[in-house]
């Protein structure tokens, strides 16, 4: 990587930050603030920000000048996501971010070491690179995207690995969303320790 990205995370390949609607999981429907970071060689083929995968494309930004923009708006929490944002030491944006009374949560894929303070981790495994075992117990949230019927068992898979206070999602990949929902409904109904997450921004039609 040619970029140089400091250890200290003072700088952060940022692809893109604004200010939704959090569509997905335990935290639907509730205003946040993305932070999309580039960089992630997890390589799922189904991804709908294949543009996050190279960090080189996105610029160097100063964590400070993301955490001062993140506080210009009303909705105290921020979700920082990716690309696989915890390629990066979160330790300082998420330290200066809870100083501004920010909420910090993270969307990861677990697979590389966690860093930052978090007051919401939704883990979201991939099958290209599974999640290191160091981290599926911290998670808050574990949302598995199910792309065909055996991602069944490979969520039951991690579901023994997290706390039992963590939530258990299933959420249909979008584009197989027709004929992978009803597969959904009937599992979490003869399992009801999982529950349902839809990717509700997509039909509100906002990012």
């Amino acid at each position: 990587m040619a970029h140089q990205i400091p250890e200290d995370g003072t700088l952060l390949p940022l692809m893109e930050e604004f200010y939704t609607i959090q569509g997905e999981g335990f935290n639907t429907g509730k205003a946040a603030y993305f932070i999309r970071l580039g960089g992630c060689d997890v390589g799922c083929h189904w991804c709908d920000v294949k543009e996050s995968w190279d960090a080189e494309l996105h610029p160097l930004t100063l964590s400070d000048d993301i955490a001062t923009k993140a506080d210009s708006f009303p909705g105290k929490a921020v979700v920082i996501t990716g690309g696989e944002p915890l390629i990066y030491n979160l330790d300082y944006l998420t330290k200066e971010l809870r100083k501004k009374g920010i909420l910090t949560f993270i969307e990861t894929s677990g697979a590389y070491p966690l860093s930052g303070e978090w007051d919401w981790i939704c883990l979201s495994p991939k099958k290209f690179k599974a999640p290191r075992p160091d981290i599926t117990p911290f998670a808050n949230e574990l949302k598995v995207i199910v792309f065909n019927k055996s991602d069944f068992e490979w969520a039951e898979k991690y579901a023994v690995t997290v706390s039992p206070q963590c939530k258990l999602y299933l959420q249909p990949e979008w584009s197989k969303s027709k004929e992978i929902t009803p597969l959904i409904i009937d599992y979490v109904m003869a399992n009801p320790k999982w529950e349902i997450s839809l990717q509700t921004h997509k039909f509100l039609n906002i990012p």
